[in-house]
């Protein structure tokens, strides 16, 4: 099957990420690599970086529907750096670019996306006033981020899986305690 203008294009880009950073990369270097003119480029895309967050999101969404959903942390860790992990010369590319936030928005979305599964696994019938549910989110959906963040930022030089499962087991009965706070909080 013959890939769509489209999808050539977002092979081609992925193809340049992998070789140089993004900052590197021009609208001319994509068509060259792909064989469409410019004016295909425009038609599908406003530019780089709406290329760029397309890719991501639909990334995004491939790892969320492959997966399972989070009854833990770690779960929540591993699933959104499953993303950085895949395609780690890219992400290390994009980091190293101007367009970062880009990816940082697109991974903050992730992360809040698995951090969901896990809180309506793990928080089941609690009965916890809504702000509280969605300060609990936010703080985990923070905590993944940031710890994704950091390893990126070190070029990924340690092996966060590891790390993660670390941090889950010092951590460990942190959620139930929360959980038994909100709930007598809102109880009372």
């Amino acid at each position: 099957m013959v890939p769509s203008a489209r999808e050539a294009i977002q092979a081609a880009f992925l193809s340049l990420l992998e070789e140089r950073p993004l900052r590197d990369i021009t609208v001319k270097d994509i068509v060259q690599s792909c064989g469409v003119n410019r004016n295909s480029f425009y038609y599908h895309f406003k530019d780089i970086p709406a290329l760029l967050q397309e890719i991501l999101a639909q990334q995004a969404e491939e790892i969320v529907a492959r997966t399972a959903p989070a009854r833990s942390l770690a779960d929540c860790l591993d699933t959104a750096a499953r993303l950085a992990m895949a395609h780690r010369r890219i992400v290390l590319h994009i980091r190293q670019s101007g367009d970062r936030e880009i990816l940082d928005r697109n991974l903050m979305e992730l992360c809040r996306r698995v951090v969901c599964s896990y809180a309506d696994t793990a928080f089941g019938q609690v009965p916890i006033l809504p702000e509280d549910r969605e300060i609990l989110i936010r703080f985990f959906q923070c905590e993944c981020f940031g710890q994704i963040a950091a390893w990126m930022d070190s070029g990924m030089r340690y092996d966060v899986g590891a790390q993660f499962h670390r941090l889950c087991q010092l951590g460990e009965g942190m959620t139930e305690l929360l959980l038994r706070r909100a709930a007598a909080e809102e109880g009372g």
